[in-house]
């Protein structure tokens, strides 16, 4: 009988092994899937939270485009009234008209300087063709190589950026 006993303490001891085995895998398995979850729940805030952000720096840039319009054709209202003012008059000689509009030209000028948009090309300077567009040249030996003659239209430019370039005649 003593080897019954053996035999059933070793059956009872194997059987406790497999249900401690069964037992701590079955709790690894449980945390493994609630960590599982925790990093989807957590993955799925973030991807929310960048969704949100996504559409909020897209309203945000939307408003600030608008603002900035806003706030320039603002400044250039002024001007615009001064153009309805001139030609409402009716009466007006024509040195007061040449005087209004000699005005608003240094009025609109301004606008353009408080927004740092600043004009280029002037007879004498130096021909450069990323600030020039040369329409003509012209023969003359009094001139130097590639100096600006005549300006058809001024150029424009903001710092660095070339709003428009300046239509020249240009010496060879």
């Amino acid at each position: 009988m003593a080897k019954k006993d053996e035999v059933v303490e070793e059956v009872i001891e194997e059987t406790a092994e497999e249900e401690v085995e069964e037992a701590v895998e079955q709790t690894i398995e449980e945390k493994l899937v609630a960590e599982l979850g925790a990093q989807k729940e957590a993955y799925l805030r973030l991807a929310a939270e960048y969704d949100n952000f996504r559409k909020r720096t897209v309203k945000e840039k939307e408003e600030s485009f608008i603002n900035a319009k806003s706030t320039v054709f603002a400044d250039f209202l002024p001007v615009l009234d001064n153009f309805d003012r001139a030609l409402g008059t009716e009466d007006a000689s024509l040195e007061d008209f040449k005087k209004g509009v000699e005005m608003t030209y240094t009025q609109f000028l301004d606008v353009f300087k408080k927004y740092g948009v600043e004009t280029f090309g002037e007879a004498g300077d130096q021909f450069d063709p990323n600030f020039h567009n040369a329409v003509m040249h012209v023969d003359d030996e009094s001139l130097d190589a590639n100096v600006i003659t005549d300006v058809f239209q001024k150029g424009y430019k903001i710092g660095e950026k070339i709003l428009r370039p300046a239509m020249v005649k240009v010496a060879n």
